[in-house]
């Protein structure tokens, strides 16, 4: 199996894997977390709060490394299909175990980062671009995105950063967490930045004016739809490489 990085100017994948159990339904993400055009913030700021965008941080390598896990793992197994769905029906015993024991640690993860996460957010606010610098910013947002168990918590910081001056959050970040509650919500999402699996093909979940859904997905740097499932399916099958 050929292996690749990102294609210039991306930045990861964003998925709901929905055969899971409604209880366990996670985002099954890479680094930022969705596939996102890059330099749309500064990559470098100083942090006015240094303590807490380290912890942020190292939170967020491990949410990725047991992510990643489950990619790697997915795309070596040989009952992935060409476009990269696992077909979970077919595993044998011990393949089932293990599939399942790394999704038990993500779930594990998710949990324990949404507890700290909620807990600083009722102290102090949302962590911003200027108090935490870029990445720790974004590390914020992706375990938010992970938070599918709390799902008011996920719209009271959705209400949050919308607040926030535009330069203190990136608009990307913010039109996949509008997309992640509104699903929640039981609403149709607006930009189709969330994928599941449905007889064997990665579709966006719920889609509102599909027609004009590229449209809006520019307007916030994101590139088209169909752009963003080729990388997603090359990242399930395993050929491209995460850092």
């Amino acid at each position: 199996m050929s292996r690749c990085t990102l294609p210039a100017g991306y930045s990861a994948v964003n998925t709901i894997k929905e055969q899971l159990p409604a209880a366990l339904v996670f985002t099954l993400t890479l680094l930022l977390g969705h596939i996102a055009l890059a330099g749309e913030a500064p990559t470098t700021r100083e942090a006015s709060a240094p303590a807490l965008r380290d912890q942020l941080l190292d939170r967020v390598k491990k949410d990725q490394q047991a992510r990643k896990a489950v990619i790697e793992w997915t795309a070596n197994n040989e009952h992935v299909s060409e476009n990269g769905v696992l077909d979970e029906d077919s595993l044998p015993p011990e393949d089932k175990l293990k599939h399942d024991g790394l999704w038990g640690e993500v779930a594990r993860i998710d949990a324990e980062n949404t507890l700290w996460l909620k807990e600083v957010v009722n102290e102090r606010g949302w962590p911003t671009y200027s108090e935490v610098g870029v990445d720790a910013g974004d590390a914020a947002w992706l375990m938010l995105q992970h938070a599918d168990k709390d799902p008011e918590f996920q719209r009271q910081c959705l209400d949050l950063i919308k607040s926030l001056p535009k330069q203190e959050v990136s608009q990307q970040n913010l039109a996949a967490l509008t997309d992640r509650v509104l699903i929640a919500e039981g609403k149709n999402q607006v930009y189709g930045t969330q994928f599941v699996v449905r007889d064997g093909e990665w579709v966006p979940l719920r889609l509102d004016d599909a027609e004009n859904v590229d449209v809006r997905r520019a307007q916030v740097g994101l590139p088209p739809l169909a752009e963003y499932k080729e990388v997603l399916e090359a990242v399930m099958r395993g050929e491209i490489e995460i850092d």
